[in-house]
């Protein structure tokens, strides 16, 4: 068998990228960590944590990531910046099938396995006007542009637990947040839904989703319309946050792995996927509940089989 460049190569720097590279580097194998931008993925741009275990007072995203990292990195884990394009996955006549590569933008290397932590992103809303202000006052992260709005007025569209943290998040700057939610209640967990409808500074538009987003060459007034009733809505406002949902990070696989019908991939309780020798961890995978906690459990799996992978290609 030829002889891959690395044992693993995990692929997303996440807070499942970074625990399956302490599994695995603290198991001897030779790994690469591979991140488009820094480690962390949405933890990163995560205010506060207060139901990850260990920190009964909560930690910051970026301390966490922090911490995550150091940790990794103390068991020589190699991190670099790449950009997949896609898997070579030794399905191909007369290839090695022991072997995958790992296609970047600028080389290609190879692996005896591959763990897929490439989280997902935002939805995006769909409304009019969204391309046109993105970056000019409609933002998918509260802790990267919150403080931009103090004392303003911002619109935030969603009603699961991000939704509700962030708007909450939010009222630390702005003096007015409204929250657009489709549904006559809200998705979050109990205890956020109490704090945000004690929030003074929170006014919950029950019903209702963005028909538009104005103004010129910032936002100045949102359209909402309420889906019952057919009523039309303007508010005047600085700022729109949105949190709707996630798209996987997939476009990579270009078919190899089976994914469900929202392109997450499927894997079994070893994390393993449809392909022999590539495992996935984190929100890139098919799951119920999507949380720092579990995508940490997953890639600790996730390491764990990729170990005895190599380890039967050896026997």
């Amino acid at each position: 068998m030829e002889k891959p460049d690395y044992d693993i190569v995990i692929i997303g720097g996440g807070p499942a990228g970074l625990t399956a590279g302490l599994y695995a580097s603290r198991a001897r194998l030779k790994t690469l960590l591979l991140e488009k931008m820094a480690p962390g993925g949405q933890a990163l741009v995560t205010d506060w944590i207060e139901n990850y275990p260990g920190f009964p007072e909560g930690i910051s995203g970026v301390d966490l990531v922090d911490k995550m990292t150091e940790q990794a990195r103390r068991f020589d884990l190699e991190i670099e910046t790449g950009d997949v394009v896609s898997l070579g996955l030794g399905s191909e006549a007369g290839s090695d099938p022991g072997l995958k590569t790992i296609v970047l933008q600028d080389k290609t290397i190879s692996a005896s396995a591959i763990i897929i932590a490439s989280g997902a992103s935002p939805t995006p809303l769909g409304a009019p006007g969204e391309e046109r202000f993105f970056g000019r006052g409609l933002s998918f992260c509260a802790t990267c542009d919150g403080p931009f709005y103090k004392d303003k007025v911002v619109v935030a569209v969603g009603g699961g637990d991000t939704a509700v943290q962030e708007s909450l998040f939010l009222t630390r700057f702005a003096k007015k947040v409204y929250l657009v939610h489709r549904r006559d209640q809200l998705r979050a967990t109990g205890i956020l839904q109490e704090r945000i409808l004690a929030n003074p500074k929170i006014e919950i538009l029950w019903d209702c989703v963005v028909s538009g987003i104005n103004g010129l060459s910032n936002i100045e007034n949102i359209a909402v319309e309420n889906v019952k009733t057919g009523a039309q809505k303007t508010i005047a406002a600085d700022g729109l946050f949105v949190w709707i949902g996630i798209m996987p990070s997939t476009s990579f696989l270009n078919g190899v792995a089976k994914l469900d019908s929202s392109n997450f991939i499927l894997t079994n309780e070893k994390m393993e996927t449809s392909i022999p020798g590539v495992f996935a961890a984190g929100d890139v995978r098919s799951k119920s509940l999507r949380q720092i906690s579990t995508a940490v459990g997953d890639a600790a799996v996730a390491a764990f089989s990729a170990e005895h992978y190599i380890e039967s290609l050896k026997s």
